[in-house]
């Protein structure tokens, strides 16, 4: 097995040979078990301004909170909520630990970004011993976190970029989110109803001719499957293109599509994202909604910009999409975009980016049974990136 990550003390006089490499082919053989997205954490420069603007932008709700004032005197964290979404806003206070030079630096090369796609994972040290004997780099070795409430147990490994994946065991842990943090009242009103309701799946964009050895790191390390794959003129446009695999988990829980660029008349998306975020990184989060018209509407009320779609797109919607929850009008009138795959269909739209450099956007995205991610959408989304690359300089 070329994939399998063997021990280094295995060479062909060790007379345990036999023994090593029946524990290494048990190990690639084992369940890397995971149940979800348990927070996505974002460095940002100033993460109280942060937190109130995804309070009041996207309705999410502030929770919990660390910082100086409860013994942390490097960092300051806001914990905000929403259905199962947990986004952690960090940024620092004073650049005394390595931690904390290490999230000053990463803002300052990359602008506001993810940091930490956090997997719930039942057994945080196994978790990490499978990734690790994988071919997997150790970040943060399984450790204990505990407060007067519980403890929760995890462990780090590296992915693309500067990103990680904390595995993290919470087992019935009643807090916010980790010992240390303690409650706090939102920032503002919280909505009525909380619109948006998980993690659907994160978006990374990597460097030419690395999206398939990331897709093959989620393979062996986690026990992913490809889930889909788009190349050549699926994702393509006049101008420029990009390919794309989508590696997930036997369940569907945690699924982590792969952008790479592909050669094009002028820039991609994916090429500006790169040389403004200073590399590989997450490029987009998309949140699962059970209201998309609700959402869009209150979150344009609320300052949140979308990518435009031509009327164009929706002169023929009805004859290809189908019959769906949301009348055509209403899609053309919200900019909504739609698609169907032979297990259902999807409503989806996309935010500009949210900070001044052009890398991290939202999606939103309405599910009634189709698995797929708007193939039918990508000249259209495409398109719309590229106008307003075009008004920034950058096609």
């Amino acid at each position: 097995m070329t994939d399998l990550a063997l021990p280094r003390s295995l060479d062909p006089l060790d007379l345990s040979r036999p023994l090593a490499l029946a524990s290494a082919l048990s190990l690639a053989a084992e369940a890397f078990p995971v149940l979800g997205v348990d927070s996505v954490e974002f460095a940002v420069g100033n993460a109280k301004q942060a937190a109130h603007y995804y309070s009041s932008a996207f309705g999410l709700r502030l929770v919990a909170y660390r910082g100086p004032e409860t013994g942390c005197p490097e960092s300051a964290s806001y914990v905000l909520v929403s259905g199962r979404i947990r986004f952690v806003l960090t940024s620092v206070v004073r650049a005394e630990t390595e931690r904390a030079e290490w999230l000053a630096d990463h803002v300052a090369r990359h602008g506001d970004g993810v940091v930490d796609v956090a997997i719930a994972v039942p057994d945080a040290a196994r978790a990490h011993r499978l990734a690790v004997a994988r071919g997997a780099t150790s970040l943060l070795e399984p450790t204990e976190l505990a407060d007067e409430r519980g403890s929760v147990r995890m462990a780090a490994v590296a992915t693309f970029g500067d990103t990680r994946h904390s595995l993290v065991e919470r087992g019935a842990y009643p807090g916010r989110h980790l010992p240390g943090f303690v409650d706090r009242e939102p920032l503002t009103a919280p909505p009525a109803r909380e619109l948006l309701t998980a993690v659907d799946h994160c978006v990374g964009n990597v460097e030419l001719g690395r999206m398939e050895h990331w897709a093959e790191f989620y393979r062996r390390v986690f026990g992913f499957r490809d889930m889909k794959e788009f190349v050549g003129d699926d994702i393509a446009t006049e101008y420029s293109a990009l390919m794309s695999k989508v590696v997930a988990d036997g369940a569907l829980n945690v699924k982590f599509p792969l952008n790479e660029p592909a050669a094009g008349r002028r820039r991609s998306q994916i090429d500006e994202y790169l040389e403004f975020y200073g590399g590989p990184g997450v490029q987009h989060i998309a949140l699962a909604t059970d209201d998309i018209v609700t959402a869009v509407r209150r979150l344009r009320a609320s300052g949140v910009e979308f990518l435009t779609t031509p009327g164009s797109y929706y002169d023929t919607l009805g004859e290809w999409v189908g019959e769906t929850r949301v009348a055509v009008d209403e899609l053309r009138e919200l900019g909504i975009l739609a698609d169907r795959d032979e297990d259902g269909y999807l409503l989806q739209i996309f935010t500009k980016p949210l900070q001044d450099r052009p890398t991290v956007f939202f999606e939103l995205i309405e599910r009634h049974g189709a698995e797929g991610f708007g193939k039918g959408n990508f000249k259209a989304l495409f398109e719309a990136i590229e106008r307003e690359q075009a008004r920034r300089g950058n096609l």
